[in-house]
């Protein structure tokens, strides 16, 4: 299995602000979709890992804007992740426009989970369905 996961999306209308392009705070929208997605596709169910207890949570999110999305347009959202010391997961993320594979967004979205007494830790179990 690869790292590497790719998703496509649309763009809707009422994700534009005034200016006509996605509003900045809907990339957080799409990327933790294709986060999820991504762990979905590694058989990682995450209502049933937050069910027992672990809770997977983001620490920091770096995202660097290239350019603008707008309505209509196709984008697929490609996402990989590696792991950083024993409690960091690191999920580096790219929007990219589909018609000329323009990049609109790199993100790298620094994860961990969380136990039933608030401490980070990854669970073993959850790094090898990553893998």
């Amino acid at each position: 299995m690869t790292k590497h996961h790719e998703i496509t999306l649309l763009v809707r209308d009422y994700e534009c602000d005034l200016q006509g392009v996605v509003n900045n705070a809907v990339y957080m929208n799409y990327l933790e979709h294709a986060r999820h997605e991504f762990l979905k596709s590694r058989g990682i169910d995450f209502a049933e890992v937050t069910a027992s207890g672990i809770h997977l949570v983001i620490v920091k999110a770096e995202m660097e804007y290239k350019a603008s999305l707008t309505s209509g347009d196709d984008f697929s959202i490609r996402t990989h992740f590696e792991q950083e010391g024993r409690l960091k997961i690191i999920f580096h993320q790219e929007v990219v426009r589909c018609h000329d594979q323009a990049l609109m967004l790199k993100a790298k979205m620094t994860a961990t989970a969380l136990n039933g007494r608030g401490r980070p830790f990854v669970p073993e179990k959850l790094l090898e369905k990553m893998l």
